[in-house]
This record gives structure tokens, sequence and C-alpha cells, in this order.
């Protein structure tokens, strides 16, 4: 299937769940933690959920993070002249919500990318070889790019991999790894 296909496809497969929305959140937040060793990471990067698209909960991890965690710094994005820009997670008065309903920091202390040392990368689908399917405005493979080689891309999702995306580019940024509420995936 073309990335399109599967954007509509799948956008429809998560906007149909009903109460196993945050049961599977809660799943992949246990994943998180059990797969990830947090004692070695300074940054994590992760994206706010857009509720109305049911995206995965990543405030429960955001949450855990603060509570289990305090010396990991976590960085937050919002997207300024089509491109993200990276802040740390201050609190809930930094945030405001922006032309598609996501939650992003109004200002803050920038978080310099060679630092961040994972992200959880939001998607509608992947494949097997760590492929993924967003909303289709490349903003998440650009800032990929950016990102030091060591840093792990980490992408969250509801349901299982794809065998392919007929439509992929040298553009695109691979993930090194895809949580599901199942099962974790390394590439």
């Amino acid at each position: 299937m073309t990335k399109a296909e599967l954007r509509k496809t799948y956008l429809q497969k998560r906007l149909s769940l009903g109460s196993e929305y945050l049961d599977f959140s809660r799943q992949i937040c246990n994943q998180v933690f059990s797969h990830f060793d947090l004692l070695t990471i300074k940054v994590i990067h992760t994206f706010l959920p857009i509720e109305k698209n049911k995206e995965p909960d990543t405030w429960l991890i955001i949450d855990k993070i603060k509570k289990e965690f305090p010396a990991v710094r976590i960085s937050i994005p919002r997207v300024r002249n089509n491109k993200l820009e990276n802040f740390f997670f201050e609190g809930m008065h930094q945030l405001e919500k922006n032309k598609w309903e996501i939650p992003e920091p109004k200002a803050g202390i920038s978080t310099a990318v060679e630092n961040i040392d994972l992200v959880f990368v939001p998607l509608l689908a992947f494949d097997d070889n760590g492929n993924r399917v967003g909303y289709g405005k490349g903003f998440y493979d650009t800032f990929l790019k950016e990102c030091r080689p060591t840093c792990k891309k980490v992408g969250l999702a509801f349901f299982e991999p794809v065998d392919s995306i007929d439509d992929t580019k040298e553009f695109d940024v691979p993930l090194t790894h895809c949580i599901t509420p199942e099962k974790i995936y390394t590439f």
C-alpha cells in the first residue's frame, strides 16, 4: 500500500478504538520502561498526543519519567516555519494548542538536537524495515536527520507492522525501534 492509503486506513483504525485505547497506551508505556534503560539517557524528545486523532498517550510516559527518572530531561516540539523546534518541558503552563490542535510550548529553554538521546516518534503505520507513515508533512523526517546517529528513534504504534510501504523515499528516516502494546521491534 502507498503512504496515502496507509494513512487513511490506519487513522480510521485508530479513530475506531474504544475503551482499548487507554489500555493500549498503558501497555506501550509499560513496554518503554521494560525495554529501555533510562539511567543511561539524559534527554528524551517526545511528541505530545493529538487527542482527537487518538495518538498513543505520551503523557503516561512523561509522568512516569518525571516521577521515577527525575534526572532525565524531556524535550517537546513546536512547529515554526515548517520545521520542529525543541524545548525542554517545564510544565503545563508552558503549553498552548496550535492550528492542528497539538499542544506545544509557547516558549522555553531550547533543546540542542545533538543532546537528544532518544526520540519518541508519532506515526500511523510502520513496516518490517522501520519505515513509517506519519501525517505527511515531513516534520519528523527533517528533525530525525539532524539527530546524532546514535540517537534512538522509537515509534509508538497501536497496530502491528504492515509488510511494506510502497512509496518510501530516500529522505525518509527509518526508526531504530517501534513499540506496540504487544511487542518491541528493533530494526
